[in-house]
């Protein structure tokens, strides 16, 4: 008798659909055989199945049995067709019908007792499910809230292999699952880390409300202490609410990981990254022999922070350049070639020098040479540096600051204002293909960065005075365009361009 059930495997972030064929013949010796690229995960599966129906009462039939899973020139990977196999197996002894298969995608994983098991990419897997028109969607009960938030297709969360015998074969009836999105998504806008608690560095607070309503990326250089990492910590609560769709698609690189936890619907936060510096290239661009997503996709619609830029190995560096620039990654490896979603804001931290001294008379004298310096300095590179629009000193902060009573303003509040400049932003790049000021291209530049005469003259003294070149040019028009946003102005005027320049600390040589 011949069976066939639908399920999917994922390769990237997205599903694609596969056929369970199960063929069982009572000629020959019994034996279970399966064909169509199965990786070692699947193959296991079989020892999985027969102890699964063993122990709910089902006589494992002893049999030749083939497994198919089709199209058999794609490798398959993972444990989420031990569901579909085992039903594939009972539909072909006649106990369910042949009919209903071909209604519903299944996925799931086996225990030995027959309880379902969760499995990683259960919302790819209900977009793949409704691309095909399918009725229904059966996955494990910890899948279930992830995979319902996607519209036009019902889920049935299930927790054990009779429950779906039951549900297939017309014995009981269940209701698909229905998520609270709104819930969901309200609870995006709240925040455990607020940049009220941060005392005093108000410029650099300043230079994080601009990187976040521009989506510029950021670099902050100060001695160790000055709280560069609690301020990256907090950028994400003043980043505009993720859209639905935003939510969508980062939770959809997260469930590929196997990062959600269990009963999750929607990752409604916006992702914090941060990497220690020992990462290497694989794990922070993604790859593997099967491509998995990396800490640049992970931060997708996020912040990546990179804490001791300079401690990071050059290679591991230099492969941030196409995310940074493309906003994608490609992966290309022997079994696929992958792109990956990578459109983050980078934000990174570093010493003024080795010791972490240079020019902080007030803590401790510096002892690194200017030699010591410039080493330490070069290991970032010009191609990566290009890439960043705003340098920050972040000075240690001093003690009347920090045992003062006073808070500064709250993370909501500064969230307001970014979001009303991402607004003016979407609807000046309109059909443009970007959506913030810190992704223009030069053509956006030219169009979209109106000088006053003062802004003219201003720009042009700080470009002879202080010697700056053709990229701090650029960078700087963007950041006062931000500024403008910011400051609900159409034009960019000298006390846009002023700020900006003061966001360059490296092209002015004082680091």
């Amino acid at each position: 008798m011949l069976s066939r059930a639908l399920s999917a495997y994922v390769m990237g972030i997205d599903a694609h659909l596969v056929e369970v064929e199960v063929d069982i013949s009572a000629k020959g010796l019994p034996h279970f055989s399966m064909v169509g690229l199965p990786d070692a995960a699947v193959r296991e599966s079989r020892d999985r199945i027969k102890a699964a129906l063993k122990n709910i009462g089902f006589a494992f039939p002893l049999k030749q049995i083939t497994v198919n899973l089709a199209p058999a020139d794609l490798r398959k990977e993972g444990s989420s067709f031990d569901l579909p196999i085992a039903i594939g197996i009972i539909a072909a002894e006649e106990v369910l019908p042949l009919a209903c298969l071909g209604e519903y995608l299944l996925a799931g994983e086996l225990s030995l007792d027959g309880r379902i098991k969760p499995v990683k990419g259960a919302l790819s897997i209900a977009l793949e499910a409704r691309k095909w028109g399918m009725k229904g969607l059966i996955l494990p009960k910890e899948n279930g809230a992830e995979a319902a938030v996607v519209s036009g297709i019902e889920v049935y969360s299930m927790k054990s292999l009779p429950e779906v015998v039951e549900f297939l074969g017309g014995i009981a009836k269940r209701e698909p699952f229905t998520p609270d999105l709104e819930t969901a998504m309200a609870e995006g806008s709240f925040y455990e880390e607020d940049f009220s608690e941060v005392k005093g560095q108000e410029h650099a607070k300043r230079a994080l409300e601009v990187a976040a309503a521009g989506a510029h990326n950021l670099l902050m250089i100060g001695p160790p202490g000055s709280g560069k990492t609690m301020l990256s910590r907090r950028l994400p609560s003043i980043l505009p609410p993720l859209t639905f769709e935003e939510a969508l698609e980062t939770t959809k690189i997260h469930s590929v990981a196997g990062l959600l936890g269990n009963g999750q619907s929607l990752l409604t936060h916006r992702p914090f990254r941060a990497p220690h510096h020992t990462v290497s290239d694989v794990a922070l661009i993604g790859g593997g022999q099967i491509p998995r997503p990396g800490e640049v996709s992970l931060a997708h619609h996020g912040i990546l922070f990179l804490d001791e830029l300079p401690e990071f190995k050059r290679s591991v560096l230099e492969v941030l350049r196409q995310p940074l620039e493309n906003g994608t990654v490609t992966v290309s490896r022997a079994a696929a070639t992958v792109t990956f979603p990578a459109q983050f804001v980078l934000v990174a931290a570093l010493n003024p020098c080795i010791c972490g001294f240079y020019g902080d008379t007030r803590q401790q004298q510096c002892t690194c040479t200017p030699a010591m310096i410039h080493r330490y300095r070069s290991r970032i590179s010009g191609p990566l540096m290009d890439r960043i629009d705003i340098h920050m000193d972040v000075p240690a902060v001093p003690y009347k600051e920090l045992s003062g009573s006073c808070s500064g303003e709250r993370s909501e509040t500064i969230r307001q204002r970014v979001t009303e400049a991402r607004e003016r932003q979407l609807q000046r790049f309109g059909g443009e293909r970007i959506f913030a000021n810190g992704h223009m291209k030069t053509r956006h530049i030219k169009k979209y960065c109106t000088l006053s005469a003062e802004a003219h003259h201003l720009l042009d003294t700080a470009m002879q005075k202080l010697g700056l070149s053709a990229r701090a040019y650029s960078r700087i028009l963007k950041v006062a365009r931000t500024i403008a946003d910011l400051d609900r102005s159409g034009d960019i005027h000298g006390h846009h361009i002023a700020e900006a320049i003061q966001y360059r600390t490296l092209d002015r040589g004082q680091l």
